[in-house]
């Protein structure tokens, strides 16, 4: 049975605290498995992605069939539904216009002194987008991942995403040609990874890594950090959904389980201030379960994860939200505007019951890819600066450099670093010898 806890009961503020100290993540520790994988690519390259496709994906390659043909690609397509294409069409176009508003801006000025400071932004040369494969096949986290790096002006972006047993989803394949992916390659899991960090004879290395995946993917972008960027190590999805008792219960139910339906470690908490709603969404929950594909997934998820807190007024919610730090947060009540302006750790908030999270994952336009697992205290979802770095930029002359030059003298020597005063010293003593 889902958690249930009430703020009116003795012992409350230690069950929250359990309730937010519980892992949902995987026990198994696949560290020296992934060390090794990574290694393997890292010393043979190609040979080391056909080996472990056959070993993991059951999948016998030879490097000329590591990347997926245009030709593919284009039958993918073509397979497609037409109602489909104008799905992803327009939700490509939907991302887009919300992520163009994330460019940042350039700035140069000159200061008091005479000197120049400015701040440059470029994108990255190649991003790598990793993309679930198998049964986990989501065309949007191809939109979701692909399009804030076409914004920000990556010239090379290359996707992965394994194909067990030879099967691609074409919806997968067809996403990837309308965000403009460059390059597809049918490898997946940790050494996909590895091989986007440090290349292979086929696969050139990128910047940066993003995307979700397993245990292995999320392992494996957690040792080739340094060597590339990366977006996150993502967790188990999450909802919490902040409700008063006027909102239909079939509603919010119906929002629980769209994420519970997402994995078996998934987590939907429902907070509100009326224990008869509590109740009545619980009983939405269980009769709604059944009626979908799913319902083992949705059913283990709400049942092992799912959670009920019954508070007394939403004033007392605030404190609870910041403290779970939602990856998506819908705010269902009157106020949820100026609720929404007082809360500061949230992932995503859909405001009002006409803003399920739903259409958050698919074209409402914010990016679906989301801090979970309480990160959302310190980190934020994948946008166009993700893609992008700042050089800053200094500039001086004769004489705005001799108003600078004794300050920094003497912070280097106050240091102990000799060679950094005299490296000013020296041009004092040569702007002296030309003044003379």
């Amino acid at each position: 049975m889902p958690l249930r806890l009430e703020a009116s009961q003795d012992g409350f503020h230690q069950s929250f605290e359990t309730f937010l100290a519980e892992r949902r993540e995987a026990a198994v520790d696949v560290r020296d498995d992934v060390a090794r994988i990574v290694a393997q690519v890292k010393a043979e390259g190609d040979a080391a992605l056909i080996a472990l496709t056959a070993k993991y994906d059951r999948l016998e390659l030879s490097a000329d069939r590591l990347r997926v043909s245009a030709a593919e690609i284009s039958a993918a397509r073509d397979s497609c539904s037409a109602e489909a294409i104008a799905a992803l069409e327009t939700a490509r176009a939907r991302i887009i216009a919300y992520h163009e508003r994330q460019k940042p801006e350039d700035f140069d000025y000159v200061d008091d002194t005479g000197v120049r400071l400015g701040s440059i932004w470029r994108a990255v040369s190649a991003a790598g987008l990793y993309v679930p494969g198998g049964t986990a096949a989501y065309p949007s986290s191809v939109l979701m991942n692909a399009v804030p790096a076409r914004v920000a002006g990556v010239e090379r972006l290359v996707m992965v995403v394994p194909s067990p047993d030879g099967v691609l989803n074409p919806l997968v394949l067809a996403a990837a040609d309308i965000a403009g992916v460059d390059e597809v390659y049918r490898v997946g899991g940790a050494q996909a990874v590895a091989a986007l960090a440090y290349g292979t004879e086929t696969i050139a290395p990128v910047d940066k890594i993003v995307g979700p995946g397993n245990a292995y993917v999320a392992e494996a972008k957690r040792q080739v950090f340094g060597v590339v960027g990366i977006d996150m190590i993502a967790g188990p999805s999450e909802i919490l959904v902040v409700s008063e008792a006027g909102a239909d219960p079939e509603w919010i139910a119906a929002d629980l389980l769209s994420q519970a339906e997402h994995d078996r470690v998934a987590q939907s908490i429902l907070i509100t201030d009326d224990a008869g709603f509590a109740d009545a969404v619980a009983e939405a929950v269980a009769h709604q379960i059944p009626e979908l594909p799913r319902h083992e997934i949705a059913r283990e998820s709400w049942e092992k994860y799912g959670s009920l807190i019954v508070v007394d007024d939403m004033e007392s919610a605030l404190p609870l939200i910041d403290r779970i730090a939602p990856e998506h947060l819908e705010l269902v009540t009157p106020g949820a505007e100026a609720l929404a302006e007082r809360i500061r750790n949230a992932g995503a908030m859909f405001l009002g019951p006409y803003a399920p999270e739903v259409l958050g994952d698919y074209l409402a336009g914010p990016n679906h890819v989301l801090p979970t697992s309480r990160t959302a205290r310190f980190s934020s979802g994948l946008g166009v600066l993700d893609f992008m770095k700042r050089t800053s930029m200094f500039s001086a002359n004769a004489e705005s450099f001799g108003k600078l030059a004794q300050t920094a003298m003497t912070l280097a020597r106050a240091e102990g670093l000799e060679a950094h005063a005299r490296a000013v010293e020296i041009r004092v003593a040569g702007t002296d010898d030309e003044r003379r």
